[in-house]
């Protein structure tokens, strides 16, 4: 049964990784012999610089999801290289680093300091940042989109995937975007733009105001949005957005993904990308497929 996947130059034995965000900075996971068995891990987004987070209330639960408004807490950089960078080093399984810049100048600072770093096989921009030029999100223009991603590829030594805001009119529009500047993969989705009122305040219930919603209550539309991608654009696309089975990863795989990602559910059952991975395999058994690239894009749509 062969399940490995490529994006660039860079081989995962299986397609099953997490998303950023969700898998804390490894210290307090489930065993190590266990995580090797993940196709790749993605820590939390690190910024230009060290970042304290939003006010609390940051999470509220929803119906089947989650709204957060976490911030991209995170120690910066130089610490992360220094301190964190080690330990997922030590699991012994392909690390994506997450970055963002809130600038160009900042995206090419943070891929120049991971070029001189060890152990890391991709980079993964987060491009929902401000855009303070057109007052919206990197990932929602696609001019904007396609010269940062531009810039990153011009100067990094790793493979380069853009991660999608599904906060846009046409994503497939961003990831072809995405893909004409070089992005060797693009992710998606990130979470969407909600919140939820304190009917009895009249005030939002998170201390920012807004969140981002994810978990099950996404996974229809995410795997819409992958399906509408994968068509557009001939790089692989890296899928997440509700994913809490094995199942629910065999929908972004058949829609058209080459790896997919757990996110919310690892909050509720850390071994969720486990399950995901067993399940896989029994469904590739059980339908006698012998390599995973039988399943990716497999979508029949003549009906």
């Amino acid at each position: 049964m062969n399940l490995f996947v490529k994006i660039g130059n860079v081989e995962f034995k299986n397609p099953v990784t997490v998303a950023s965000g969700t898998f804390g900075h490894a210290e307090k996971y489930y065993d190590l012999e266990e995580v090797r068995r993940l196709g790749a891990i993605v820590p939390k987004t690190v910024t230009f610089q060290a970042q304290a987070g939003n006010p609390p209330p940051r999470i509220i639960e929803t119906p089947s999801g989650m709204l957060n408004a976490i911030g991209i807490e995170n120690p910066g950089p130089d610490v992360f290289i220094e301190k964190k960078l080690p330990l997922f080093r030590k699991i012994g399984v392909p690390l994506i680093i997450s970055i963002l810049g809130h600038t160009d100048e900042q995206f090419e600072s943070l891929v120049e300091k991971f070029n001189k770093a060890e152990g890391v096989s991709a980079l993964e921009l987060n491009l929902s940042c401000p855009n303070l030029k057109h007052k919206v999100l990197v990932a929602q223009d696609p001019q904007a989109t396609e010269r940062v991603v531009s810039k990153v590829k011009k100067i990094s030594r790793y493979p380069v995937i853009a991660k999608l805001s599904p906060n846009v009119t046409d994503i497939a529009e961003i990831a072809a975007a995405a893909e004409a500047a070089g992005a060797d993969a693009v992710s998606l989705v990130n979470t969407f733009t909600a919140m939820v009122i304190d009917v009895n305040k009249r005030t939002s219930v998170l201390g920012n105001f807004t969140g981002g919603l994810s978990g099950p209550a996404i996974r229809p539309i995410a795997v819409y949005m992958v399906h509408q991608v994968a068509r557009r654009v001939k790089i692989p696309v890296v899928a997440m957005g509700g994913i809490a089975n094995a199942d629910d990863a065999l929908q972004f795989l058949i829609a058209g993904a080459t790896m997919a990602a757990v996110g919310t559910m690892n909050f509720v059952n850390p071994r969720a990308p486990l399950e995901v991975l067993d399940g896989i395999k029994a469904y590739m058994t059980a339908n006698k497929l012998k390599d995973i690239k039988e399943i990716i894009g497999s979508l029949r749509i003549d009906k």
